[in-house]
């Protein structure tokens, strides 16, 4: 019996998608919940699933873009499949294999496809010879050892000078963002204001609980569930920030959906922290912490970068000191974060040494005044540098005690 997989779709506004890979040979043997292949589209990459074990048959090469609902392999689950394991969940961090011994323990450690064993053995390849740390070899990796065994060196230093050029195709999801970046550019009046934060007390808290932190949630605590924190009470004491053009109407949401934006190999992806307001620091901890694994990995759904009333974008984790963030369409204003420097500042008339960053909002004038724009920028910073008082909002601790 043959069964057909076709192209799912990943939201109701796409009608089209681009077959980014297949991860297996056509002909191989495939497991059920298997991972073979995944599919791009403009807004997020989708893996294509084995829905039962069985020989494959590609019908649709690499590349191409095809409509969804359209069949692009199929299954035929009268082979029968015993010996190919299914394959572990995207989330599920590989094993680290052990250091380099035996050619023969190495062999037991690691997943050889038939028609990678067939190629090996014709070309008088073992495992050490293809690449070390896989723990699955395909004939992708034994073809490429073929082809580097082929191609010589690089020129050194003083010999001829290299002409060569490397083209690929521009990705549906690329398309749409440089659509949509150019848009922001076009159709938007935006400005940008700037503002620094001195960032000793979030240093000094993460120094001093870090450990506790790490015991009793099992994850790290950043710098990015203070930035989150401090917006999302910004936003609430000036909702203007939060509002976006809808026709000839001002939508200003009461809740803050804050988009971080992630850095990944397809380009730049912004999953939503729904209610980020309602949120303690561990839970945006944990939030950002999976959805930015899993945008680096492709494996995010279109509800989880659906919507956003507001974005947050770190420049600072590539060693940026400042910069100009683009908007995030339709939302009206965006946060940029930048390299923590010490700088020398004056405190109380001295001048001390001290942790800082520059710190950015970019906005559309058209919805956002620069009043607005200024004092958002001042309370995050206010909240940043005093992150005790993400507790009491505008009133300051001294004040919430003494009730005035």
């Amino acid at each position: 019996m043959a069964l057909e997989i076709k192209i799912p779709s990943p939201g109701e506004s796409i009608t089209e998608v681009e077959l980014a890979s297949w991860f297996v040979e056509d002909g191989a043997l495939v497991a059920k919940n298997q991972e073979i292949g995944e599919i791009e589209s403009e807004k997020a990459t989708l893996p294509l699933i084995a829905v039962e074990s069985g020989q494959l048959k590609i019908l649709v090469q690499e590349g191409e873009t095809v409509e969804v609902g359209v069949v692009v392999a199929s299954i035929d689950t009268s082979v029968e499949v015993s010996d190919v394991p299914a394959e572990k969940p995207a989330d599920t961090p590989a094993e680290t294999p052990p250091e380099k011994t035996t050619a023969p323990a190495q062999q037991t450690r690691v997943k050889v496809t038939p028609v990678a064993k067939q190629m090996m053995d014709t070309e008088g390849l073992s495992v050490e010879d293809i690449l070390e740390g896989l723990r699955k070899i395909s004939a992708g990796d034994v073809k490429q050892v073929i082809q580097n065994r082929s191609t010589p060196s690089l020129p050194q230093k003083g010999g001829a000078s290299s002409r060569e050029e490397e083209r690929k195709k521009v990705s549906q999801l690329r398309k749409k963002i440089s659509e949509r970046l150019v848009a922001v550019k076009n159709e938007t009046a935006m400005l940008t204001t700037f503002n620094e934060a001195d960032m000793s007390s979030i240093m000094d808290i993460r120094k001093k609980y870090q450990e506790q932190f790490v015991e009793k949630y099992g994850i790290k605590l950043g710098f990015m569930s203070f930035f989150t924190k401090a917006v999302s009470e910004a936003l609430r004491q000036i909702p203007a920030v939060n509002s976006y053009l809808d026709g000839e109407e001002v939508v200003s949401p009461k809740y803050c959906d804050i988009g971080i934006a992630v850095q990944t190999d397809k380009g730049l992806m912004v999953p939503v922290i729904k209610n980020a307001e309602s949120m303690s620091l561990a839970e945006l901890e944990q939030q950002i912490a999976d959805l930015a694994t899993r945008a680096r990995k492709a494996r995010l759904g279109i509800e989880e970068m659906s919507g956003g009333t507001f974005t947050i974008s770190n420049g600072g984790i590539y060693g940026s000191m400042l910069s100009t963030p683009i908007l995030n369409p339709p939302q009206s204003a965006i946060l940029g974060m930048h390299n923590i420097l010490e700088r020398p500042v004056a405190i109380n008339g001295k001048v001390e040494v001290r942790p800082m960053m520059y710190i950015a909002l970019s906005y559309d004038h058209r919805v956002i005044d620069g009043k607005d724009s200024v004092g958002f920028l001042k309370t995050v910073k206010a909240l940043l540098e005093e992150p005790v008082r993400l507790i009491f909002g505008e009133q300051a601790p001294e004040q919430f005690l003494l009730d005035i």
